[in-house]
């Protein structure tokens, strides 16, 4: 007899999938005993019967290795705590590398492991060979061996998470369709299921590859699609049950055990959709056709590994559509278009790798209404306009499954779906030769080719200096000594306006946004743990009004943290404008003279003064121009409506032409802002970073009485000090690249990692940000006092470390 459903519960989940199964046993442990969670059909019918089972746990970000790291831990003690196996195998795994750009790869990835804390072990070819015995070595240059990582059957681990679930009161539902939600002003009320109604207030949907369509019945957008995936299962032939797993990426495959076999499988560059017109009525336990045909591709590289593989019976090709994303990572967290509907899906065939960790973090999010730790890299906000369009998902997506096993350049951008979004100015630029970038869909001038000396726009990917390296030298050069403008028309833009902006706005922001009319304002908005939410500036246009400007990736993001924290009852309204305006950001010790030229407007420093925005007149156009400087030279962003800015643009360029006046493109900015010592958030600062760590607390309004949200975190630590602390790193060598994430080293001990690196073309040297750490407490006197070496592709380089810019426009000289 089956059991009827609750008629109420705190949470559902839809999905019994690996994730839908991790987030209620999490939920569960958390004390949500009365969470329910649905499956259409039965427990992994949907992908999760037929994934792969490889955990590995090394990836570019600290928490999302983290995260992937609690995956393991949570495998290892399953067993013991239901009863039921899982298949888990703590066996290893090995990554080979088969030329030397690829060997550099593994050699920051070893870094890169090391600076969070996992034991990644470079190895030669024959200590690879003795870990696996059956491929072949004479193509390897080395390998990296990473103990911890191991394997899993798929189909037990969920059935383990469910059964951990129920013990902790959770109720699951097999063969219960959701067919809808029911929704009251903006608010979920409850799930409509063929069996009944369940009156709720927060759904977690973790449907896999159904997740798009479900959510965007509700207007929430989760960019993924079906792609076919292919392995083999070989016949037993005596493999040994403790092989490590084996990613080969020159040869785009990967292996593990089982049963005395070999599971192979790999990620083709001309991978095929499924499931273009929608997902199949019914479709569960359902396996596609075998495409030996387009198998044959990675079967070839598999057999000079593998020379095994020719003669061992294989038992079935195995292929099943799996969801993947645009971006390569999985997508969690709170839908910004609807409060309490939450998303855990677009895996990207390593569900089972992060399924431990993404139904805890899910979890979490859920019960306490924010992430355990800062998850940007597969936050839902990440996305924005161009990902609504399922057929641009469906390009770029194409192209990230194909570049699953090819070097990750630094650097490197995508090709597909482009040109999408374009400023006014993308001709013009582009004739100038403009080599653009790519940001939300947005097309942004990285660096500018020399024309005149056949230079041409287009990156050359490697891990030493790139092909534009010189070029962005002569662009940071002219925003040093003369002046540029930067096309940063994909700065996302908001209005705040109502007659309770002000007291809003005040609660949201750190800094004192109380200012009088025509001020700017530089703020971090914080959660209550004193981290960093949002990083933008604020400008006030009228006594109710503010002009809110931040970064383009962030559009989704932070309007949505500002949306949803005005109080209650405030009237205040958050409207995006950001197509409404293009920016054209005029830098340099002569913006001012070129800006003098082409309008009437007094914009001397004592009627135009830093932190201020006038309006201006330009050759016909009302120009929002906002007194501000990323790369620490004076400068302003004058803020146009899109159907002026050729014009002005124009005139600025003829008038600035006898100033020197030129283009140059984000990369510059980029190295502005490192000597300059501009955090960059997402990567500096985060929602794990306070302003008092961060060396921000000029920019927090503790001075003042004014409540604001986090002023009690950050009151807390000002009364006991910090546990890390941001400093740059300066090392001696002036040909070491630095990216991010090399291993900080103090006195010899392990105290962080860069955040962001780069090169200071001014101090002419790498410049690198990153965080010291030291639970007993980190001082000034604490940073300055050690002797600092960095980690680069595991060679110790030293370096110096600052706590203060490496560059001012007012010094006579640069640190260096």
């Amino acid at each position: 007899m089956t059991k009827e459903l609750p008629k109420t519960a705190k949470a559902v989940v839809i999905g019994g999938g690996i994730i839908g199964c991790s987030t209620a046993y999490h939920l569960g442990k958390l004390g949500w005993t009365d969470t329910v969670l649905l499956e259409r059909k039965k427990l992994t019918s949907g992908t999760t019967f037929h994934a792969a089972g490889l955990v590995g746990q090394l990836r570019t970000s600290a928490n999302i290795t983290q995260l992937l790291g609690y995956s393991v831990d949570l495998y290892k003690k399953l067993e013991a705590e239901t009863g039921l196996g899982t298949g888990w195998k703590m066996n290893g795994g090995l990554r080979l590398a088969c030329n030397e750009e690829r060997w550099t790869e593994v050699k920051r990835q070893a870094t890169t492991a090391q600076s969070f804390g996992l034991d990644m072990q470079l190895l030669t070819p024959r200590e690879a060979f003795d870990l696996w015995p059956l491929m072949t070595i004479d193509d390897l240059v080395g390998a990296a061996y990473l103990p911890t990582d191991g394997q899993a059957n798929p189909s037990d681990i969920t059935q383990a998470l469910a059964k951990g679930a129920r013990m902790s009161g959770v109720s699951i539902f097999e063969d219960t369709e959701v067919l809808d939600l029911e929704i009251d002003k903006g608010r979920i009320r409850a799930v409509l299921t063929e069996h009944g109604r369940i009156e709720c207030d927060r759904v977690v949907v973790c449907a896999g590859q159904w997740t798009r369509r479900f959510a965007a019945r509700f207007g929430v957008n989760v960019p993924l699609i079906s792609v076919e995936h292919q392995y083999i299962i070989t016949e037993s032939f005596g493999v040994p049950s403790n092989l490590p797993t084996l990613r080969d990426p020159d040869r785009l495959t990967y292996y593990k055990e089982e049963v005395g076999g070999i599971v192979m499988g790999g990620y083709e560059p001309n991978p095929i959709p499924w499931a273009k017109g929608g997902i199949p009525e019914g479709f569960h336990y359902t396996l596609l056709d075998s495409n030996f045909e387009h198998f044959e591709q990675i079967m070839e590289q598999a057999l000079g590994r593998v020379p095994a593989l020719e003669t061992v019976g294989v038992k079935q090709l195995l292929n099943g559509p799996e969801s993947f994303t645009p971006d390569g990572n999985f997508i969690l967290g709170e839908a910004p278009e609807l409060r309490n509907f939450f998303v855990g899906a677009g895996f990207n065939a390593f569900g089972i790798a992060s399924g431990g960790g993404a139904g805890m973090a899910l979890a979490e999010w859920v019960a306490k209404g924010e992430p355990p730790y800062d998850l940007w890299p597969v936050d839902i906000r990440r996305f924005g306009r161009p990902h609504f369009d399922t057929d641009w998902v469906r390009t770029r997506t194409l192209e990230a499954y194909g570049k699953h096993y090819t070097l990750a350049f630094p650097f490197e951008e995508y090709s597909s779906g482009r040109p999408c979004r374009k400023s006014p100015l993308y001709e013009r630029l582009k004739a100038q030769g403009a080599c653009f970038g790519e940001k939300l869909g947005w097309e942004r001038p990285n660096w500018f080719a020399d024309l005149f000396a056949n230079e041409e726009p287009k990156d050359i990917y490697t891990y030493r200096r790139q092909n534009w390296f010189d070029a962005v030298g002569r662009e940071h050069k002219a925003v040093r000594e003369a002046a540029v403008i930067f096309d940063q028309t994909s700065f996302a833009k908001f209005v705040l306006k109502g007659r309770d902006a002000e007291a809003a706005l005040s609660w949201i922001a750190s800094n004192d946004v109380t200012k009088p009319i025509g001020s700017l304002v530089y703020t971090q908005m914080l959660n209550d743990k004193g981290g960093i939410e949002c990083d933008l500036t604020c400008a006030r246009v009228a006594s109710d009004e503010y002009y809110i400007v931040t970064g383009t990736g962030f559009a989704t993001h932070d309007f949505d943290w500002i949306a949803r924290n005005i109080p209650d009852g405030m009237h205040a309204e958050l409207v995006d404008v950001t197509s409404a305006y293009s920016v054209l950001s005029l830098m340099g010790p002569n913006a001012r003279a070129v800006l003098e030229k082409v309008t009437n407007s007094d914009v001397s420093n004592a009627a135009f003064p830093f932190s201020r925005i006038n309006t201006v007149g330009i050759a016909g156009c009302p120009v929002r121009a906002l007194r501000i400087t990323y790369v620490g030279e004076l400068g302003y962003e004058l803020h146009v409506p899109v159907e002026y800015a050729t014009t002005v643009y124009d005139a600025l360029m003829a008038a600035g032409g006898p100033l020197q006046l030129t283009n140059a493109g984000y990369r510059a900015i980029e190295s502005c802002r490192l000597e300059k010592g501009y955090r960059a958030w997402g990567s500096d600062i985060g929602p794990d970073h306070t302003p008092i760590e961060a060396g921000l607390g000029w920019a927090v309004k503790t001075r003042k009485s004014t409540p604001f949200r986090g002023r009690e975190a950050i009151e807390r630590q000002l009364a006991s000090g910090v546990t890390k602390m941001l400093a740059c790193f300066v090392p001696d060598d002036p040909d070491v690249v630095l990216l991010g994430r090399e291993t900080i080293y103090r006195n010899g001990k392990r105290v962080g990692w860069l955040s962001s690196g780069g090169f200071g073309y001014t101090v002419g040297k790498p410049i690198g940000y990153g965080y010291v750490r030291h639970p007993e407490g980190v001082s000034q006197d604490f940073v300055l006092s050690g002797s600092y070496e960095l980690d680069v592709a595991r060679e110790r380089v030293p370096c110096r470390v600052s706590l203060t810019p490496l560059y001012d426009p007012e010094m006579t000289r640069v640190k260096a």
